[in-house]
């Protein structure tokens, strides 16, 4: 259960629509349910909303003109809720004009509104790569081959002041061979032909290289235990998972262990079956009952 007695109190007007040792999921309107987390309470919220996509999909979008319209109450109440040092990471998909073979700067519009208008500060922009994506849109990408394949979404990592916590030496990565040799044999210090002056502690081993603002993580999931488990039981998937691999980057680098995880529009819930695997405590909220009786799935044994 969640372990926030104030907040499990407020809850406790609703019934969870299952629990883990570490969250809890919620059936519902998220505008309306965040209502009952207190204010300053959540240390990341991490979430995937319905992007703004020029056809209607099956688990509800707005259009491209309309999102920011629609998206700016959510950001006022997850500005409230976050933590002086919390995060929100918001990952967003782009979309092409209804007819013509150029892009929606919807996302952009959408930044500027979370920035000025509601006052979250960027702190930084990532860049999520799925090199595994499909060749859309088909019309302007396969049939008259005037564009390339979109394969990349925009992730805006947003805080409620200038300094969320966050330390990167959670989510190194291995080093290369090159660095692994350099660190064997070893480097003379000197500047570089750009004026960087490369000293001797860039000979130091820290454990892993810190990565970059470019994440690339395939999202190839075909058999997993969630897609077996549904199949099986004849339940339908969400059609647009985010992988756990981007879940796990960033509750790993902006939380520790313990703190509350919030994702608002959780679909497959792959944040809360991150967050619980990870000892966070967690809290999701889905309006679409399908997807919940699939999420299931991701927990059990």
């Amino acid at each position: 259960m969640i372990s926030d007695t104030t907040t499990t109190q407020k809850f406790n007007t609703f019934s969870p629509y299952y629990t883990q040792n570490n969250g809890a999921v919620y059936l519902g309107d998220s505008l309306e349910l965040i209502k009952f987390i207190d204010d300053n309470s959540i240390n990341l919220i991490l979430t995937s909303p319905p992007f703004a996509l020029t056809r209607k999909k099956e688990y509800g979008n707005e259009s491209a003109d309309k999102y920011v319209e629609w998206f700016l109450p959510f950001a006022y109440e997850f500005k409230r809720v976050l933590t002086d040092n919390g995060s929100f990471v918001l990952d967003l998909g782009g979309a092409y004009l209804s007819g013509n073979p150029v892009r929606s700067i919807y996302q952009y519009e959408l930044l500027v509104k979370l920035c000025k208008e509601v006052g979250f500060f960027l702190a930084q922009e990532f860049y999520h790569y799925n090199p595994a994506r499909l060749p859309t849109p088909a019309e302007w990408v396969t049939i008259r081959r005037i564009r390339v394949k979109d394969s990349v979404n925009v992730v805006w990592w947003l805080s409620k002041t200038p300094n969320p916590k966050a330390d990167n030496r959670k989510i190194l990565k291995p080093y290369s061979q090159s660095m692994k040799q350099l660190l064997k044999t070893g480097y003379k210090a000197k500047k570089r032909p750009s004026g960087h002056d490369i000293s001797d502690k860039f000979q130091k081993d820290n454990q892993g290289a810190i990565p970059p603002n470019l994440l690339e993580i395939a999202n190839t999931e075909s058999n997993s235990a969630y897609l077996r488990r549904c199949k099986a039981a004849g339940i339908r998937t969400h059609p647009a998972r985010f992988p756990q691999g981007f879940a796990e980057f960033f509750i790993k680098f902006l939380t520790d262990e313990d703190d509350m995880v919030l994702d608002p529009f959780a679909g497959s819930n792959t944040t809360g079956f991150v967050a619980e695997t990870l000892q966070r405590r967690w809290i999701s909220f889905e309006i679409n009952e399908d997807y919940l009786v699939g999420s299931r799935y991701r927990f059990s044994q």
